[in-house]
């Protein structure tokens, strides 16, 4: 059944191939961005096939080796067969997630926005925490990360920032960051030594495209303002601050890091999109029964998804029950193994729920 089913892809991978050859393609924006899209997903899966077949044959190779009459070559064949387990295993790991139902957005772009929570100035610096976290962790992945808005507090701290992130898959490796993020520690603020809680909110939306999420403008308010600098000081003397306003949704997004109203309304209207996007998306998924809290909440303490517990060196993901430690090398971008343990628990809920549906 899963050989047909790689062979399944072989094929529509040659097909896209030649769809996207076609020079037609290009007075059709939406299909053109839909089979680009559907190419480099089909890419990945047959590069991990072909990588499965080559490490297959390597231990197979390997294994008669290890029955050499010559100690040597059974001793390095035997290593090379441990090596070449371990490879097969995290490959075929690999193509388990990608085989499985996913979500279709997750190959698009994305919107991160974070903001303070609970605890005053020491939630804003642990959002400006989180920041760095997220920076460095695109940099590792080699995702670019481009900072659309930043409002700083008075201690240098993280009020709201919102970034773009593009490259390869993008939301997946950055949507199971979403819900409120709880620190323990004591503050640099904090002259007794006493540890404080505070909170972050976390939101990852997939960018919307121009094409796929139509917005006429006669729903649109446009307010145009002076821009602000971090911490209130006057940086413009010009109105090209931008607030826009959704009228059916009344959704709201503000933009003022850009000297250009015009550069400020572009960013403001990427990021209605994906808000927009985002919406209909979790509409959807609220018809199929889908139970999903909000991303965003209040930020309040209470409603944890992950705990950062600085005195005992902690982090605890709440969602999946898992505790790991080594906060610095977290805080420094190295997420890929914390992000492997929730790929590896939404796939399985996605396989029991494609099991209980069939």
């Amino acid at each position: 059944m899963k050989s047909e089913r790689l062979r399944q892809i072989r094929d529509r991978h040659a097909e896209v191939e030649i769809e996207l050859a076609d020079p037609g393609l290009a007075s059709d924006p939406g299909r053109l961005a839909g089979l680009g899209r559907e190419y480099a997903n089909l890419t990945r899966k047959v590069e991990l096939i072909d990588q499965i077949a080559a490490a297959e044959s390597d231990l197979k190779s390997n294994r008669e080796l290890a029955g050499d009459d010559d100690p040597e070559i059974r001793e390095l064949a035997r290593a090379e067969c441990v090596a070449v387990e371990s490879r097969l295993d995290k490959l075929n790991r690999q193509l388990n997630l990608a085989l499985a139902p996913s979500d279709p957005m997750d190959s698009r772009d994305a919107i991160i926005e974070i903001r303070a929570g609970t605890g005053g100035e020491e939630a804003a610096l642990f959002a400006g925490d989180l920041l760095r976290m997220y920076q460095r962790y695109c940099e590792r992945r080699r995702l670019k990360f481009e900072l659309l808005e930043l409002n700083l507090s008075q201690t240098g701290g993280v009020k709201e920032a919102i970034a773009a992130v593009r490259g390869e898959n993008p939301f997946r490796q950055l949507k199971f960051e979403r819900g409120v993020h709880r620190v323990q520690r004591v503050p640099v603020t904090e002259s007794s030594g006493r540890i404080h809680t505070s909170a972050a909110s976390v939101a990852v939306l997939p960018e919307a495209g121009e094409v796929e999420v139509s917005i006429d403008q006669e729903d649109l308010r446009i307010d145009v303002f002076r821009s602000s600098g971090h911490g209130g000081q006057s940086v413009n003397t010009t109105d090209s601050a931008v607030r826009i306003t959704h009228r059916p949704t009344g959704i709201t997004v503000s933009m003022q890091d850009e000297k250009s109203q015009h550069k400020n309304r572009a960013k403001g209207m990427r990021i209605l999109r994906s808000r927009l996007l985002e919406r209909e998306r979790e509409r959807q998924m609220a018809e199929r029964g889908a139970d999903r809290r909000d991303q965003i909440g209040s930020g309040d303490r209470s409603a944890k998804m992950r705990t950062y517990n600085f005195p005992q060196d902690r982090l605890t993901d709440h969602r999946i029950g898992l505790t790991v430690h080594g906060l610095e090398s977290i805080f420094d971008g190295r997420l890929e193994d914390l992000v492997a343990r929730l790929e590896d628990a939404d796939l399985a809920e996605r396989l029991a729920d494609q099991g209980s549906a069939s």
